[in-house]
C-alpha cells in the first residue's frame, strides 16, 4: 500500500513551532552536510577539510540531560562554532539566522516569538517568511509540537 503524505492546509500562527525538517532536504535532493560545513568556523573548516564527518556522536542536551545521537558535523557546530559571537550576527540573513539558531539548540522547535526574542528580529516577519509557499532550507512547522 502506498502511503500518501498529506500537507496541512492550516496556516501557521505566531505560536506555531518551527524546526529544520531534514526529510525536506532528502526529498529535495539537497546535501545538508555541504550546507552545514559552510557554517564551520575558520579553525574547524581548516581542521576538518579532508576528514569524513559522517559519524554520529552522543550529545547531551544541557537543559534536559537527554542523550541524543547527533551527526558529528552537527556536534562540532553545536559544541564550538555556534558559541562564537560571529555565528549569528546582525548581518546574518533572517533565514540563515533561524537555521543557525535551531541548529545550535539541537533543532528543538521554536515559535516565531521565541526565535524573534533570541535573534532580536520581528516575530511577525519571521512568521511571514517561514509560512509562505516557499520552504527555505527545510524550515517548516513541526507537526505535533
Amino acid at each position: 500500500m502506498v502511503e500518501v503524505k498529506r500537507i496541512s492546509l492550516v496556516r501557521p500562527t505566531i505560536e506555531t513551532r518551527f524546526h529544520i525538517d531534514f526529510e525536506w532536504w532528502r526529498h529535495n535532493d539537497r546535501d545538508w552536510r555541504v550546507y552545514l560545513q559552510s557554517f564551520l568556523c575558520a579553525e574547524h573548516q581548516k581542521a576538518y577539510a579532508s576528514m569524513d564527518l559522517t559519524a554520529t556522536v552522543d550529545w547531551i542536551d544541557p537543559q534536559s540531560a537527554e542523550v541524543q545521537r547527533v551527526d558529528g558535523l552537527q556536534h562540532i557546530l553545536i559544541s564550538h562554532c555556534a558559541k562564537l559571537s560571529t555565528f549569528i550576527t546582525t548581518q546574518t540573513s533572517l533565514v540563515d539566522a533561524v537555521f543557525r539558531l535551531l541548529l545550535s539548540n539541537g533543532n528543538n522547535p521554536l515559535t516565531p516569538v521565541e526565535l524573534g526574542m533570541q535573534l532580536n528580529r520581528d516575530a511577525t516577519t519571521i512568521l511571514k517568511t517561514l509560512s509562505g509557499t516557499r520552504v527555505y532550507k527545510g524550515l517548516r512547522p513541526c507537526p505535533g509540537c
